[in-house]
């Protein structure tokens, strides 16, 4: 029998495969690594550019420090120079910022006496307001009465016409009456008392009147009016009656009225228009009587 020789085998090679997610795990764990140290490189940057800027603040304040150092120290100076120019301690510093505290104080209290002063001027005021006040109050009263007093003078007083056939304006029959004529304004007003024994005219107003014969018992007189360098005769009047005439230049007549008769006298008065804004007309019969 023969005998073949053993010839040696190949040796067997076992493949071993890791998982997938093995490698996975080392990506992302290499991944994570990465981030890790990108983020604290970032911080560190970060933290760097916060202490370059932070000094440079410092430094910027330590400058503008130093400089106002600079600052006190030239103003110390120049104040130490001009205390000794003065030739002030400080003692008399310290007494001058006395006097000025006392100073303040005396105005303090001055301001205090005005406000009083003021206060006294205005409660005064305000009594003497009240008291003019009620003055004024009275005057208003006593106004209203006198309107009233008016009132009731023209209603007694009456309106009728003049020689001339004029209505004439209130007439007076009294002293009294002819006062409230002068109070009511409406024409001016001069009383008069007229004597036979005046030689020549007797000026009565802007006019001259001379009185030529008196009647008594009739209550009649007689006058003559010169005005505008003429004569004008009225004869035989009637007290109370309103004696008219015209004027140049005026357009309303003049009136004479005599209220009071006696032996060679008459009271009365001479009523005038208070404007002459016209001429009378030209048939104004001025030497009428």
């Amino acid at each position: 029998m023969s005998l073949t020789p053993d010839t040696p085998s190949e040796p067997t090679v076992v493949e071993s495969t890791l998982p997938r997610w093995v490698g996975i795990l080392f990506v992302v764990a290499f991944a994570l690594v990465g981030y890790l140290l990108y983020a604290d490189y970032s911080q560190r940057e970060a933290l760097h550019k916060t202490q370059d800027e932070a000094s440079r603040k410092t430094m910027a304040m330590a400058a503008e420090l130093d400089k106002t150092n600079s600052r006190i120290a030239d103003l110390k100076g120049q104040l130490d120079v001009t205390s000794q120019k003065l030739g002030l301690t400080e003692d008399e510093l310290a007494r001058a910022r006395g006097l000025a505290q006392s100073v303040r104080q005396q105005q303090q209290k001055s301001d205090e006496q005005l406000r009083q002063q003021i206060g006294t001027v205005q409660a005064d005021t305000t009594t003497k307001f009240g008291e003019v006040t009620s003055q004024l109050n009275g005057t208003q009263t006593d106004l209203n009465a006198t309107k009233a007093d008016l009132a009731a003078a023209k209603e007694t007083m009456q309106s009728m016409k003049g020689d001339l056939g004029v209505q004439s304006g209130l007439i007076a029959r009294n002293h009294d009456e002819v006062e409230e004529l002068k109070r009511l304004g409406e024409r001016d007003i001069f009383e008069f008392s007229l004597s036979r024994s005046h030689k020549g005219p007797e000026h009565v107003g802007p006019i001259q009147v001379q009185l030529k014969k008196t009647d008594p018992k009739r209550y009649k007189y007689t006058l003559n009016v010169v005005a505008d360098d003429k004569v004008i005769e009225k004869k035989d009047k009637t007290a109370g009656e309103p004696v008219q005439f015209y004027v140049r230049g005026v357009r309303a007549p003049y009136e004479i009225v005599v209220f009071d008769v006696g032996k060679d006298q008459v009271k009365g008065y001479l009523s005038t228009p208070k404007s002459a804004a016209a001429s009378p007309p030209a048939s104004s019969p001025a030497g009428s009587y």
